[in-house]
């Protein structure tokens, strides 16, 4: 299997859904701005997300992928179906209990993640009904998480990388044809996050079925699953830490003005697009491939899959900063500057994709450092690791915004800075343990990465002339000179490497089926 070839299949599919994305956002901004009404349904939309992430996306995979590898490689189909089925059932009945709770518990939740919003009481009422109606999304969006684990770990990486796809249909559907249909418009949104994540989980039913591991009732004991369960109690914790960090960021920033929000989330959303395409789609094949080499003892393998990991990131990950940074009023423009969405809103967002950008390489690393730990089972250096980022970054926040006064735009500084002191220290302690050694070049190959981004750097700003009449351009006007700037920028980045003599077969990489 050639991993390069698989992450362009990935790659492709993520950027499909994150195309869609950028639509239903632009619908989104066009529709609501940045609001009173839109601050509430991101609030409303993060929490499931969050625990999206802390339990399906983050603690579970840790935790599920490694022993369902080990399950593949050492023991029966029948096994390693029993083992699906008794996870699924477990879970299912976890997230049932959750999701109730969930719902019954919204004003509290609220008030605990946006306690500004108490100053204006339609707006805690609002983000209360939607958080209500979202909330049932964490039940399927978890089980969805838990049937790509599986199809992953059985090379079918492009089912997973499509899925979110429908949850982006269903937002924009729900923004051009039904908003008008609700007493408050935004509730359109509400709903189309509970069906989209309904159309996730059964767009991957049939992929299921037709490897044999679609999951069944079964409550049964068994020891891989208290496995999972040993191994999650950790990484609930260090996934968790990173959580807790935007959830405070979310509490600072409900005490900003209005508006804090949504400019933080659009920004975010650009900031994913690199991250989701790139960071999420290595993560994705390197977790059950370093799995395999761990449970195989294959050392060698297990570090030449993270150095090229490593170095893959670097290569396309500091580009898409430098970009975001240079680029950052013509791409909030081009893609949000439109309806209700105001000059001063593309202002404001851009100034938070500037100080976001600081930190990108250090987010996608991440995603590739961490799973170096994860096939190992160890979850313990991660969390600790992830306490001390944690303590740092609200003490950057504490500096950021109430000493240097920078507003949001400091909350997603520290993000970034957070994810590179992150970055830096899962780096060192899998050096310090000796599980990953670097290759020969990396030196040469950083210098000629540096000149590459120079040049890139360079073309982008002179080509982009004066930002600030980018909003005085028309919306057909800003997406085509935007269009041009980025093939531009492609060229002179790629151009440069290879006259300095990268090519793409020194990035191949092979491993077993």
């Amino acid at each position: 299997m050639n991993l390069l070839k698989v992450l362009a299949k990935i790659g492709s599919m993520t950027f499909i859904s994150r195309i869609l994305g950028f639509v239903r956002d632009t619908l989104i901004a066009r529709a609501f701005g940045a609001s009173m009404v839109s601050d509430a349904f991101i609030v409303a939309f993060k929490i499931p997300n969050l625990l999206r992430r802390i339990s399906a996306e983050g603690a579970f995979s840790q935790a599920f992928v490694p022993i369902l590898g080990e399950y593949k490689s050492q023991r029966s189909f029948d096994e390693t179906h029993a083992l699906v089925s008794r996870v699924g059932s477990w879970m299912g009945l976890i997230l049932v209990i959750v999701t109730l709770l969930g719902m019954l518990a919204a004003p509290f939740i609220v008030m605990l993640i946006a306690p500004g919003f108490k100053a204006e009481a339609s707006k805690m009422q609002l983000t209360i009904e939607l958080l209500r109606i979202t909330f049932p999304y964490i039940f399927f969006i978890s089980l969805v998480s838990m049937a790509g684990g599986v199809l992953n770990t059985y090379n079918k990486f492009s089912i997973p990388a499509f899925t979110p796809v429908w949850l982006n249909l269903a937002m924009i559907v729900a923004v051009l044809f039904f908003a008008d249909s609700f007493d408050e418009p935004i509730k359109a949104l509400a709903w189309a996050v509970f069906v989209g994540g309904a159309l996730q989980l059964a767009f991957q039913i049939p992929f299921l079925k037709k490897i044999g591991m679609l999951p069944k009732l079964d409550f049964t004991h068994d020891d891989g699953v208290w496995r999972i369960l040993k191994l999650m109690g950790p990484a609930v914790l260090g996934v968790s830490v990173a959580q807790v960090s935007l959830i405070l960021n979310t509490v600072f920033a409900s005490f900003l003005i209005s508006g804090s929000v949504s400019w933080l989330y659009y920004a975010d959303r650009l900031m994913e697009f690199p991250s989701g395409v790139l960071g999420v789609a290595l993560g994705t094949i390197l977790l059950p491939s370093l799995s395999k080499a761990f449970a195989s003892k294959d050392e060698v393998e297990y570090k030449q899959l993270m150095d090229w990991g490593l170095r893959l990131s670097f290569m396309l990950a500091a580009p898409a900063a430098v970009a975001l940074a240079v680029l950052a009023t013509p791409l909030v423009s081009a893609l949000f500057y439109y309806g209700k969405f105001t000059a001063h809103d593309v202002a404001m967002t851009e100034q938070a994709v500037i100080a976001y950008s600081v930190g990108l390489v250090g987010l996608i690393l991440v995603k590739i450092l961490a799973p170096g730990f994860y096939a190992r089972q160890d979850v313990k250096t991660p969390v600790k690791i992830g306490l001390v980022v944690l303590v740092l970054t609200q003490l950057m926040n504490l500096l950021f915004v109430f000493q240097l006064n920078l507003g949001h735009a400091g909350l997603a500084l520290s993000i970034g800075l957070g994810a590179c002191v992150n970055a830096t220290l899962l780096y060192y302690f899998l050096r310090k343990s000796n599980v990953y050694q670097p290759q020969a070049g990396w030196l040469v190959f950083l210098l000629k990465l540096a000149a590459a981004l120079v040049v890139m750097g360079c073309v982008l700003y002179f080509a982009m002339g004066d930002a600030g009449v980018w909003i005085k351009y028309g919306a057909l006007h800003r997406i085509v000179y935007l269009s041009g700037l980025v093939v531009l920028g492609g060229i002179a980045y790629f151009a440069t490497l290879f006259l300095l003599g990268f090519r793409p077969k020194d990035f191949m990489r092979r491993v077993a089926r």
